[in-house]
């Protein structure tokens, strides 16, 4: 039998807190068939996440002790149908919790009937004890492709709109930034002269983009891990070759490497892309972000005795990644002990160190694994580096910062002493956003 083990300062959910990847579906309701805490735990994590149908308001059969003793698939059918009479919806997604795989109610059958007259409705397995929400996205995606996608593949022929990609990049509300992530990508993607179905977000088609998922000529898979099992299911289901950038493309450098592998892997699938006018755009967001690098010169110089010359991050591991390669390369901070806290598969680590340490061949980077955040931060009093320090992470690590006297900047979840709306932190505009946050909240305590 296996120790049980408690963590401090959990920065991710269970595997229902994937209810928040089917609220950011437009016109799209997660139902919970669960208990009411499940869904009150999800709600007070992702703050201002509410979307059409979620948040408090996401419709729940509130599983209790009679539901435990005779079955609750009688609830579950009338909360659905009741569903569909109060709200109007274009797609459903009936979201299992622990006690429901507990008592093994027969959801499938029972989704299987309104889907037979014509509903638009799937459901997905997310027993908190089976996976996280990191992991529980990516099967959420999967079942909508396989239980609801698939009606609409005889008008939507595999690979048949050569310009058109699926990208799979942030997981929404987990990543504080997905919003303008996806529109940043979408935007990035076009001047190469694709079409993306970006899925999630107010920049998407909402299910009719879902529904020509199978007319994607290949892939984007823009993530360390997460995401990956649906970019080889997408390979498998309908032949699309996907590829693969293991960390968000923050700041020049990194942007113009993904924009020139996707280029590439676009034009060896046989996209009908002009090469010479996709290449003139990447030089010309290029040129147009080292204009504002350039002027900075004036403020680095005046202030580069009072400016952090060191940083911590704690953070998913897609982010640790882009952003220490950013500090280092494009504004000049060492990354020290980094922390990834996202509870990273084992199959993934060796390949993410490797990545880190292609970071820089002149200084070596300290990377922890790290899920138990409590012990993150334990370490990270004892680490002592002289100059002015910076921590990113979220709302729980801004005493610690201040306890060391070092600068903070909240980038991750939870993440309460932060509004985030649209911004993005990937792309050529990301890095630039990343400059700003990180300077003003320097300059702020000057004040």
């Amino acid at each position: 039998m296996s120790k049980a083990v408690v963590i401090e300062q959990q920065r991710y959910t269970c595997a229902i807190g994937a209810l928040q990847s089917v609220v950011a579906i437009p016109r799209a309701v997660p139902i919970l068939h669960a208990g009411p805490g499940c869904g009150e735990m999800i709600a007070g994590f992702f703050e201002r996440s509410a979307g059409y149908a979620g948040g408090s308001t996401a419709p729940c059969t509130n599983f209790s002790e009679k539901e435990v003793v005779f079955g609750g698939i009688n609830r579950l059918r009338q909360i659905i149908g009741n569903t569909y009479k109060v709200l109007d919806t274009d797609l459903q997604v009936v979201l299992t919790g622990c006690t429901a795989a507990i008592v093994g109610d027969d959801v499938d059958s029972l989704v299987a009937e309104f889907a037979a007259e014509g509903k638009p409705i799937v459901t997905v397995a997310t027993a908190g004890f089976n996976a996280t929400n990191f992991e529980a996205h990516s099967l959420v995606v999967k079942a909508i492709i396989d239980q609801y996608v698939r009606r609409f593949e005889a008008e939507n022929k595999p690979r048949s709109s050569k310009n058109t990609v699926n990208l799979l990049a942030s997981i929404p509300y987990q990543d504080p930034f997905w919003k303008g992530n996806l529109t940043e990508y979408k935007r990035l993607l076009a001047g190469l002269g694709l079409k993306a179905n970006v899925l999630f977000g107010p920049e998407s088609g909402g299910v009719r983009e879902w529904q020509s998922i199978p007319k994607a000529n290949f892939n984007i898979l823009v993530s360390p891990w997460y995401g990956k099992p649906i970019a080889d299911h997408l390979k498998n289901r309908y032949g699309q070759d996907y590829t693969w950038f293991r960390h968000i493309p923050i700041g020049a450098n990194a942007t113009g490497a993904f924009l020139d592998q996707v280029l590439e892997f676009a034009l060896q699938q046989g996209a009908e892309i002009d090469e010479q006018k996709a290449r003139a755009f990447i030089q010309h967001e290029v040129a147009a972000y080292y204009e504002e690098i350039e002027n900075l010169a004036t403020f680095l110089l005046e202030f580069r005795y009072g400016l952090p010359n060191h940083a911590h991050i704690l953070h998913d591991a897609g982010y640790v990644l882009a952003l220490t390669k950013f500090l280092l390369h494009e504004v000049g901070i060492v990354p020290k002990e980094q922390f990834i806290t996202d509870g990273t598969p084992e199959e993934f680590q060796e390949a993410i160190r490797a990545d880190l340490k292609r970071t820089s061949n002149k200084r070596e980077i300290p990377l922890f694994f790290e899920p138990d955040a409590g012990k993150a931060q334990a370490l990270l009093r004892g680490i002592r580096h002289k100059g002015r320090g910076l921590i990113i992470g979220a709302g729980w690590d801004r005493e610690l910062a201040r306890e060391k006297g070092y600068d903070f900047l909240s980038a991750a979840l939870p993440s309460p002493y932060r509004l985030v709306m649209t911004t993005n932190y990937a792309g050529f505009s990301g890095g630039l956003r990343v400059i700003e946050d990180i300077y003003h909240m320097v300059l702020s305590t000057y004040a």
